[in-house]
């Protein structure tokens, strides 16, 4: 990412850094990988690993636990989200940011969704954003206002996207999840041992209710809420989902029902359901779990429905894909976006109808521009990628993927990004993807991501939370960062943007909760010319005091 380019707020981080610069010697020298040595090995190379900064504390006691566990136990631990190492309690400083590389924009330009964009915001091709913006706003209202498009294009100018940040809430717990409900007039938060309730109606943040979750195992993970905003579903380490009705009065909790959604796992063991959403309709709520299946409960019926074997490995992210309950997405850790028809699936012998494959590593999010057409992934490869869901992954691309993932040999929960991932040098052969966004960090957590609103923006912008303690927003048709909000400490696990109005809250392991509003600081012409004169003049100066330029002169 160049530091001189116009549009980007240039973040303010730590001088760590984010990838792990061992070399690939060291990596044969201490594996994480220690199937091929025996025990006594194993233990030494995991203190060893430890003294010279490999592996962190809680992974060298995971791995020391691993050690004495009886013979025929078998290890029941998830790849995702969970609390195996006790360290999620902790708070986590944040890792330096990633790097930005520069994204192929071939396949988009040839593909549909460039021209749906185009036309939502009267973006033209080589056009820049953000040139003559405030010219257009000044000139609307002497040519009878703006248009739409005229509107969603200056709101998407990185010169006008939120740009300053407040906290809006304190906690002293992490917050997995943050999302604006009721058309952003009420925010829900939720954090291992409490969900609260915000009213955000005009431009404040006051606690509306409390809800103390049921039977959680660690911690709430995710929380759906309705089209209407009137009921949420939280998700655990618990065999269970938790129903909430809201009510009308968010304010009145003596009106509001809490109860619990029995599942039907398939095998016994520990149970986690890592993603959960609401249908349109809000009848149906779909859920993806640690045994790679998806649940569909009923609620007219109050019942489990079905239950899908979807993937071999956790289901951290689902989704329905349009207003439809017919087309539903999952996303996992073997880095697959499956896409399921109902109308055509039968649950003894699920198929998918299609599998986009192109991600080098597990996925921790999906999200659908709710068009039935395109969506986007978060992987923990350090990219998002947008799909065309009509164009599928050859077998020979799945295989692909599923091969180099098998392959990957760190943990993203501990562990820092190896240099390999960071720079992108796995590649998945037949990538079927439209692009790929690269520039924020993804570890810890199921990180989220986002298409922008469509009344603001026309879906024109991707936005993600980062590791880093950023937020971070693409250009969807350059794949360029346009601007990049950094304030947090801690990993920025979930971020949500106002559907009507130039407002982003991000939700952060840091314990906090803040509001991003305002715009950067107008620099008018005849103020812009002294400026670079003056910086002219500065650097002149300094390159006459320097030593070197001193001797020459001597």
């Amino acid at each position: 990412m160049s530091a001189g380019r116009d549009g980007i707020e240039q973040a303010e981080v730590g001088t760590g850094d984010t990838t792990d610069s061992s070399s690939s010697s060291d990596e044969e020298m201490f594996p994480t990988n220690l199937e091929d040595v025996n025990s006594g090995d194993r233990t030494f190379n995991s203190i060893l690993s430890l003294l010279v900064g490999r592996q962190s504390v809680s992974q060298t006691l995971r791995l020391l636990r691993q050690e004495v566990r009886t013979p025929g136990e078998e290890d029941t631990e998830s790849s995702s989200d969970d609390d195996s190492s006790g360290h999620y309690w902790h708070f986590h400083p944040r890792p330096s940011p990633a790097t930005h590389h520069p994204p192929d924009t071939g396949a988009l330009e040839q593909a549909e969704i460039a021209g749906i964009v185009r036309s939502s915001t009267g973006h033209r091709p080589g056009r820049r954003q953000h040139r003559g913006t405030f010219e257009q706003i000044l000139r609307g209202p002497v040519h009878g206002g703006l248009s739409v498009k005229e509107q969603r294009s200056i709101l998407s100018s990185s010169r006008l996207l939120p740009h300053s940040c407040e906290t809006v809430a304190n906690y002293n717990k992490k917050v997995f999840c943050g999302t604006h409900a009721r058309d952003g007039d009420l925010f829900i938060t939720a954090c291992p041992d409490k969900i609260r309730l915000y009213d955000t109606r005009d431009h404040g943040f006051s606690l509306l209710q409390t809800i103390e979750p049921r039977d959680v195992g660690w911690s709430v993970l995710d929380v759906g809420v309705s089209l209407d905003g009137r009921q949420l579903v939280y998700s655990s380490w618990s065999d269970s989902l938790h129903f909430v009705a809201i009510g009308d009065d968010p304010s009145d909790d003596s009106g509001s029902q809490h109860y619990n959604l029995q599942l039907v796992p398939g095998d016994p063991g520990q149970f986690c359901v890592f993603s959960v959403k609401f249908s349109r309709d809000s009848r149906e709520i779909l859920g993806g779990a640690n045994d790679g299946c998806l649940y569909v409960y009923d609620r007219e019926i109050n019942k489990q429905t079905s239950r899908i074997q979807a993937h071999k490995d956790d289901i951290n992210a689902v989704s329905f894909l349009d207003d439809s309950t017919h087309l539903l997405a999952s996303g996992g850790d073997d880095g697959l976006v499956m896409v399921w028809d109902r109308r055509s699936l039968r649950q003894d012998a699920p198929v998918p109808v299609g599998v986009l494959a192109g991600h080098s590593d597990g996925l921790t999010f999906i999200d659908p521009k709710m068009d039935g057409r395109h969506i986007i992934s978060n992987s923990k490869d350090q990219s998002i990628k947008l799909w065309d869901i009509r164009r599928f992954s050859s077998q020979t691309a799945i295989d692909e993927s599923k091969n180099v993932i098998s392959n990957q040999k760190w943990d993203y929960r501990w562990q820092r990004v190896p240099r390999h991932v960071a720079k992108l040098r796995t590649q998945v052969e037949g990538d079927s993807s439209l692009m790929t966004y690269t520039g924020h960090t993804i570890l810890q957590t199921l990180i989220r991501c986002h298409f922008s609103p469509a009344h603001t923006t026309g879906q024109s912008l991707i936005y993600t939370g980062c590791a880093a303690g950023r937020v971070v927003i693409y250009d969807i048709l350059t794949g360029e960062i346009v601007k990049i909000l950094s304030g947090h400490k801690g990993c920025v696990r979930d971020v949500s943007w106002h559907p009507h109005s130039q407002e982003i809250i991000s939700s952060s392991w840091d314990f906090s909760v803040k509001r991003w509003s305002g715009v950067e600081k107008v620099v008018e012409d005849d103020e812009r010319g002294p400026r670079l004169e003056e910086k002219s003049k500065t650097s002149k100066t300094d390159i006459n005091l320097r030593p070197d330029k001193k001797r020459k002169t001597e």
